[in-house]
C-alpha cells in the first residue's frame, strides 16, 4: 500500500468517523472485530464460538503464551489482537482469566514510568477492556477496573503512538465524541506512514453503521 493510498483511506476514514454522531460496530468492537497484524506471531487463531474443550489449545498455557508475545516488544496492534484472543479463551476457565489479568497487573506495577512502563499499562489497561466486553459480571475479574484510564496512562507514558491511539478510540466508541474524536485524528495522522494501522482503521471504522451499541453483548455468542 502506497502513500497515497494510505492517505486516501485516513481522509474517508476521517469523513465517516469524524461526521457522525453516534459511531457503532456490530457486536462488542474489541472482541468481534479482529484486528489484522499481516504475518505476525500471536496466539493460535480462536473461533468467536470457542468452548472449552473444544479445541486443541491448552488453557493452562494462556498466560505463559500470552506473556512470551507481549514480552517479545510486539507492535501495539499484535498486542491488540494478542489480548482479544487471550480473552475469547480465557472466558472459558476463571481461574486462568484472573491468573492472566493478576499477572499483567503485576507486570505493570513493576515496570515504573518508562516506555517499557507505557506498553505494560497498555497490556492491561486493554485487557480490563476485554474483559469487560466479553465476560458476565459476576465472572470478570477486571470489574471495576478503568482499563480506558489505563490506556490513556500508557499512551502519556510512551507519547506519541498512533496504534496506541487507535486502541483508545475503539475503546471509546461506548463515550463521548470529545473522548473518541482526538484518539482517532491522532490514529489517522500516524496511518500516513503505517499501511497496518489504515487498514485496520477503514476496517473498523469505515464500514460501520450506527444501527446498535457498540457494547450489544452477542447474546447468541454469549449463551
Amino acid at each position: 500500500m502506497n502513500s497515497h493510498s494510505v492517505s486516501r483511506i485516513a481522509i474517508s476514514v476521517a469523513a465517516v468517523v469524524l461526521g457522525l454522531s453516534a459511531v457503532a460496530l456490530a457486536g462488542p468492537p474489541l472482541i468481534c472485530h479482529p484486528v489484522a497484524i499481516g504475518e505476525a506471531k500471536s496466539l493460535p487463531w480462536v473461533d468467536l464460538n470457542y468452548r472449552k474443550g473444544s479445541g486443541s489449545y491448552d488453557l493452562n498455557n494462556l498466560t505463559r503464551d500470552t506473556l512470551a508475545i507481549l514480552n517479545s516488544n510486539a507492535p501495539v496492534l499484535v498486542r491488540m489482537e494478542t489480548l482479544r484472543r487471550a480473552t475469547i479463551y480465557a472466558r472459558q476457565n476463571p481461574e486462568v482469566a484472573k491468573e492472566l489479568l493478576t499477572r499483567l497487573h503485576e507486570r505493570a506495577a513493576n515496570s515504573g514510568a518508562s516506555n517499557a512502563g507505557g506498553l505494560a499499562w497498555f497490556d492491561l489497561g486493554y485487557l480490563a477492556e476485554t474483559y469487560q466486553q466479553w465476560m458476565h459480571d459476576g465472572a470478570n475479574p477486571a470489574a471495576g477496573l478503568d482499563g480506558y484510564g489505563l490506556v490513556e496512562k500508557a499512551i502519556g507514558l510512551r507519547g506519541s503512538d498512533p496504534e496506541m491511539e487507535f486502541a483508545a478510540a475503539l475503546i471509546a466508541l461506548s463515550r463521548s465524541e470529545s473522548d473518541r474524536n482526538p484518539h482517532v485524528e491522532k490514529a489517522m495522522a500516524g496511518a500516513k506512514t503505517d499501511p497496518l494501522l489504515a487498514q485496520n482503521l477503514a476496517s473498523f471504522f469505515n464500514h460501520q453503521t450506527i444501527a446498535e451499541s457498540p457494547t450489544h453483548p452477542a447474546a447468541e455468542l454469549r449463551k
